[in-house]
């Protein structure tokens, strides 16, 4: 897994590469306090259906920050990372989780780049986050990455190495971007915008999904005009780490 970088808009994106398949280029967009290394199970799969690209988004794992408010600056720049890395590498299939989702959404809806499609996991078109949680993250940052990894939530029954891995991921991001990362969430919203949006797109989350649950991704097959829908049992949030394997099902089945 080759580890490389694009310089742009003054700073530098650092992505992961791997060529194990043929077929189309798949970037891979992480979440809120993540960095490329929550899709170590799709990216890395020996079987991927194409090439596959992961990047870290500004201020996250190798990449450059960028100084921007919470909100639309911040989605706009992430958004770029997005548009950069997928232009470096020919990607013409975008991934997107969570806060990730909300980035490929205003890729293919706000800027140049085409995608050929999209997939949209655990996610939607309006991203609220709870008081109680903004609350948290800006005072008690401990606890709100305690409060993220209870039940239901990013994981339904994650071992517990894979959840430790996780919240050290977010420790290592940190309060202040985790916490622009949620608040960015929070002000997103794109319900109104996704008639224009004819790419095919697969929703796909887990069952138990809390933070963004199945009927947020009901609703973006209702509204996107070609969506599929794929519900992974026993996960939640970050299906793709939690059951990796029926994920990666889900996508192959999707790409072809």
């Amino acid at each position: 897994m080759s580890h490389e970088t694009v310089t742009h808009h003054g700073r530098t994106t650092s992505y992961r590469r791997t060529a194990f398949g043929e077929g189309p280029t798949t970037l891979y967009v992480h979440g809120s306090g993540g960095s490329h290394e929550v899709w170590v199970g799709q990216y890395g799969w020996r079987d991927h259906p194409g090439p596959a690209v992961a990047l870290d988004l500004s201020g996250h794992g190798e990449s450059d920050d960028v100084a921007t408010p919470a909100g639309p600056e911040t989605l706009a720049a992430y958004a770029a990372d997005v548009v950069a890395v997928a232009r470096e590498t020919d990607a013409d299939v975008l991934v997107g989780n969570s806060l990730g989702g909300a980035v490929v959404l205003h890729v293919a809806l706000s800027t140049s780049l085409s995608p050929s499609a999209l997939v949209l996991c655990g996610t939607g078109a309006k991203l609220a986050v709870d008081e109680s949680l903004k609350d948290l993250l800006a005072d008690d940052f401990e606890r709100a990455v305690e409060t993220l990894h209870g039940e239901d939530l990013l994981f339904h029954d994650a071992d517990a190495g894979t959840r430790e891995r996780s919240m050290d991921a977010m420790r290592e991001t940190g309060r202040r971007v985790t916490e622009r990362d949620f608040r960015t969430c929070d002000a997103f919203d794109v319900r109104g915008e996704l008639d224009g949006l004819t790419v095919p797109c697969l929703a796909i989350t887990g069952e138990h999904d809390r933070l963004t649950p199945v009927a947020f991704h009901e609703f973006l097959v209702e509204r996107l005009p070609t969506c599929d829908l794929a519900v992974v049992e026993d996960a939640a949030h970050l299906s793709m780490v939690e059951r990796p394997g029926a994920w990666n099902d889900r996508l192959a089945s999707f790409l072809d």
